[in-house]
């Protein structure tokens, strides 16, 4: 019997638990620092944390919220709402898919078409897709120790072909065409196929190259010297002209609220960095108690390593 009115109090504290979480998660999106409802001027800060991609969070049922279509999400409702004078998207990633990238890239364009101001503020790292989003954005804060730049594109391919051999493992498969299987790891690519990749690696490349040139008002030319896929620091980023102003992220806010006439205390809005009891479940992509530590076990290696931009290999 105990161990059964153990058991109920035990699920009862995780129910009333999970009710909580929801709350304050929408709390905090609703209110800034302070109570922001009546609000009439406000700034909208986003934070893009982690690998940028196209996959819905499905590790936390309790939020919709990640990846590109979460980014979209939070990117129309700040554009949405008639408070928000201005959006700055806190960028703290190494990069990521090339089309989530495009997605929202695509999105921080209509929302300035639609003459809303949209700032970045770099973190730690803002490179290859995180410059891209920022390179979309009307102006550019990094702090001088920044890591940002690795403009470039790649897929990755791995062959194991030796290693199959030595292990007694032969592979074969049924394909409908010759290039079917082009990424496969039990094979080497073919000077034709590797050619092919390589078409589709330089037509992204120059994509992102023209989002770089069009966004910080730079000849193609210049663009390409400097976007070898090498990185550069915050500080040499703003001398070779792809930041603005050095800064951290309420050096931007307060810069950002006289850009556009707010008087006095600013009012922020955040959106995708939940209350202290949310991290308790959310990582920055909201994933479980389990996924936060492999994944910031996973954001530490690419941040060391400055994994560029990867295309998904798809079947």
């Amino acid at each position: 019997m105990n161990k059964k009115k153990t058991m109920l109090i035990i699920a009862l504290v995780i129910l009333f638990s999970v009710v909580l979480l929801n709350l304050s998660g929408k709390k905090s999106e609703d209110n800034t620092n302070g109570d922001s409802r009546g609000s009439k001027e406000q700034i909208a800060v986003i934070y893009v944390d982690g690998v940028i991609k196209s996959e819905r969070n499905t590790a936390n049922v309790f939020s919709e919220d990640g990846g590109s279509e979460g980014l979209i999400k939070q990117l129309h409702k700040a554009s949405d709402d008639p408070s928000i004078k201005a959006i700055i998207l806190r960028i703290n990633s190494p990069g990521g898919a090339v089309t989530a990238t495009q997605e929202v890239g695509d999105e921080i364009k209509k929302i300035r078409a639609k003459g809303k101001l949209v700032v970045t503020s770099m973190g730690d790292i803002a490179a290859s897709g995180g410059y891209w989003l920022a390179a979309c954005t009307d102006k550019i804060y990094a702090n001088s120790t920044t890591l940002t730049g690795s403009i470039g594109v790649y897929i990755s391919y791995s062959n194991w072909e030796e290693l199959y051999q030595k292990i007694g493992i032969k592979s074969d498969k049924i394909k409908s065409g010759e290039h079917k299987d082009i990424l496969a790891n039990d094979r080497p690519m073919t000077p034709e196929e590797r050619q092919l990749i390589q078409n589709i690696v330089d037509e992204n490349y120059n994509e992102f190259v023209r989002v770089v040139a069009e966004g910080r008002k730079l000849d193609i030319e210049k663009v390409k010297s400097l976007a070898d896929g090498r990185i550069y620091s915050g500080k040499q980023a703003k001398e070779l002209g792809l930041v603005d102003e050095l800064g951290n992220l309420y050096d931007v806010i307060d810069k950002t609220a006289k850009e556009v006439g707010i008087q006095g205390k600013v009012k922020i809005k955040e959106y995708g960095n939940n209350n202290p009891f949310s991290a308790l479940l959310e990582s920055n992509s909201k994933a479980n108690l389990l996924e936060l530590f492999l994944s910031q076990t996973k954001a530490e290696n690419e941040v060391k390593s400055i994994v560029p931009m990867a295309i998904p290999a798809r079947g």
